[in-house]
C-alpha cells in the first residue's frame, strides 16, 4: 500500500502537524510507503517530512498549470512505478480533488480548514479529522465496515 497525504489542511494546520499524526504514521510505516505532497506554502515540507520520517514531494504547480494537475501527475507516476500496489490518497482541498478521485481509495478530511465540496463528492470516504482517516487504515475492520456492500 502507498499513502499520499496532503500537508496543509489535512495533516497540518498553519504549517504545524496535528496531534496524533506522528504516532499513527509510525504504525502505518510498517505496512505502507508514505508520501507527503505539498506546494510548501509555509516552507515546512522538508522539516516535517524528516520529523515524521516519511518522503516529502514538492508539488510543482508551475510545471503543470495547477496544483490539482500536478498532484494528479504525481499519483500517475507513482502508480506506473508501483504496479499492483493500492494507493490511498488523503486530502481536503480543491487541489486534492483529482488526486482523491483517481486514487484506489480517496479519503476527504473535513478538519479545521473545512473541505472543498467537489473534493468531498469525488472521495470514497469523508471523515471529520485526520486521526479518523489514519485510524481507518490502522484498524482495517473500520474501513471494511465503511466500504462494504
Amino acid at each position: 500500500m502507498i499513502i499520499l497525504l496532503d500537508l496543509n489542511g489535512t495533516i497540518a494546520t498553519d504549517g504545524r502537524i496535528k496531534d496524533g499524526v506522528k504516532e499513527r504514521l509510525a504504525i502505518l510505516k510498517e505496512r505502507a510507503e508514505i508520501y507527503i505532497l505539498s506546494a510548501d506554502t509555509f516552507g515546512t515540507l522538508t522539516d516535517i517530512s524528516k520529523h515524521l520520517n516519511v518522503k516529502g514531494l514538492k508539488v510543482e504547480k508551475e510545471k503543470y498549470g495547477s496544483e490539482k494537475l500536478a498532484k494528479l501527475k504525481i499519483l500517475e507516476e507513482i502508480k506506473s512505478q508501483n504496479g499492483n500496489k493500492k494507493i490511498v490518497a488523503i486530502g481536503n482541498g480543491n487541489n486534492d480533488e483529482l488526486l482523491l478521485k483517481n486514487a484506489d481509495l480517496g479519503i476527504c478530511v473535513i478538519g479545521d480548514e473545512g473541505a472543498y465540496s467537489k473534493t468531498i463528492l469525488n472521495s470514497d470516504i469523508v471523515v471529520k479529522d485526520i486521526k479518523d482517516a489514519l485510524d481507518l487504515l490502522i484498524k482495517e475492520n473500520r474501513l471494511k465496515a465503511t466500504i462494504r456492500d
